[in-house]
Order: structure tokens, then C-alpha cells, then sequence
């Protein structure tokens, strides 16, 4: 009986092992939810309709504004965009945010460009602080089981 239960405890755990091979169940959505300094971003990923983008398998990169980032703007922007005409454009610079494939701040170098998934590039600096477009990396390689959160204090911009 013994045997029969740690046999099974063991086969559970081995096939348990890959889903939480990162040991991050909650994907990229809902540890910014969790964060509490996002709700500006997230409010514009859903009126963008990308909450289940960011849900999806992934991996992603995902250079994530803060609350104060998002209030820096000009007075008025945030609310424009939010705005369901304006929709395209809220798309665009959420999807500037955004990098496919799990880069982890180990992989960045000075001067890298990095293809993002609303098709510009940003520019990653590394000299006094690792920073995307000018924005700077206040907190990096928050994981989540579909990919990694760099937090920015500012809102980058397609060219």
C-alpha cells in the first residue's frame, strides 16, 4: 500500500513538473492585475480587445508602463484613447509594447534593436540603467507563465 501511494505521489509530481516549469502559473495579464500599478494598462488592453492576446500561449516581452507613466501623458491623451474610435491607434501603441519571445534582461545589449509585435523596432540602452526608447527599466524580469514584464516609468511611442 505504501509503494502503490508513493509510486503515485511520484508520478503526479514528474507529470506536474512541466506545467509549472517556471513555477509562474499566472500568465502575463494577471500578474500585472495582481501588481496593483496597472490598472491604466490594463483598462487600454481591453479596449484594445488584447486581454486574450496577452492571455495566449506567448512567449511574450512585455515593456509594461505604470499608472504614473500612463498619468504623465499630456492631460486628455489617456482618455482619447481610450475612446473606441481611436481603437487602431491605442492598438498600435500597446502592440509597440510589446516584444515576441521571452527576452530576459541578460539578453539586452546597448544599442539592440528589437522587432516588436506592432512591427517598428525599439531601441534598448544599457549605459546608467537599461532603458527601451528612453523609458526606464525600474523593475525587470518579472516572469509569468507566457513570458517576462519589464516595468517602464514611461509610455514609448511608434515612430
Amino acid at each position: 500500500m505504501f509503494r502503490r501511494t508513493y509510486l503515485a505521489l511520484t508520478a503526479a509530481t514528474l507529470m506536474a513538473g512541466p506545467a509549472l516549469a517556471d513555477g509562474h502559473s499566472k500568465d502575463i495579464v494577471e500578474t500585472a492585475v495582481d501588481a496593483g500599478s496597472f490598472t491604466t494598462l490594463v483598462a487600454a488592453l481591453k479596449a484594445a480587445d488584447l486581454v486574450e492576446t496577452l492571455k495566449g500561449d506567448g512567449p511574450f516581452t512585455v515593456f509594461a508602463p505604470t499608472d504614473e507613466a500612463f498619468a504623465a501623458l499630456p492631460k486628455g491623451t489617456v482618455d482619447a484613447l481610450l475612446e473606441p474610435e481611436n481603437k487602431d491607434q491605442l492598438t498600435a501603441i500597446l502592440t509597440y509594447h510589446v516584444v515576441p519571445g521571452k527576452v530576459m534582461s541578460s539578453d539586452l545589449s546597448d544599442g539592440m534593436m528589437a522587432a516588436t509585435v506592432q512591427g517598428d523596432e525599439v531601441t534598448i540602452g544599457t549605459m546608467g540603467g537599461v532603458s527601451v526608447d528612453g523609458a526606464n527599466v525600474v523593475t525587470a524580469d518579472i516572469k509569468a507563465s507566457n513570458g517576462v514584464i519589464h516595468v517602464i516609468d514611461g509610455v514609448i511611442m511608434p515612430k
